[in-house]
């Protein structure tokens, strides 16, 4: 039986201080879908690096303005979606992080992170404004002990 996605939200003031509550969300919910160690880390890592560019690069600070950051647990993947409420940005125009002139800058390399840590990151413009980045990680399916085939077991989600 294959359950309706799972969704969890979490809205926060435009506040670097709230990132910590974000990320501790991340662990719990990488923790009920399943994932490894390794990888529930590459999330949380790509998570608190989306939240931070929305809160300083997005909505530049203001704490009138929030970050939206919703979890959907489907069957073959985790998704995130982190929205800022600021002016948006062309992903096309970013400085190249691996180009040689700006290879020492420590700056900028926030997207390179999470393209890296995500199977997808993708981003689009909100029509009400602000941008959306939208990251997937893949589930590895667990495996099912034979004794348990006949019990019909499931994860913390609900999904066999």
């Amino acid at each position: 039986m294959m359950l309706a996605e799972n969704v969890v939200e979490l809205t926060i003031a435009s506040q670097l201080e709230f990132i910590d509550l974000v990320t501790t969300l991340t662990d719990n919910v990488t923790q009920m879908v399943g994932f490894d160690e390794e990888a529930a880390y590459w999330v949380n890592m790509a998570v608190r690096e989306s939240v931070a560019n929305a809160v300083e690069h997005g909505n530049k600070y203001d704490p009138n303005k929030t970050v939206d950051i919703r979890f959907t647990i489907g069957v073959d993947a985790l998704r995130v979606t982190v929205r800022d409420h600021g002016e948006g940005f062309d992903p096309a125009t970013l400085p190249d992080p691996l180009d040689p002139h700006n290879i020492l800058n420590p700056a900028g390399r926030g997207i390179l992170y999470m393209r890296t840590f995500m199977d997808s990151v993708e981003y689009e413009r909100h029509p009400e404004g602000g941008m959306i980045a939208t990251m997937s990680k893949r589930r590895a399916p667990k495996a099912v002990e034979a004794s348990q085939e006949g019990d019909r077991k499931h994860d913390a989600v609900g999904n066999y």
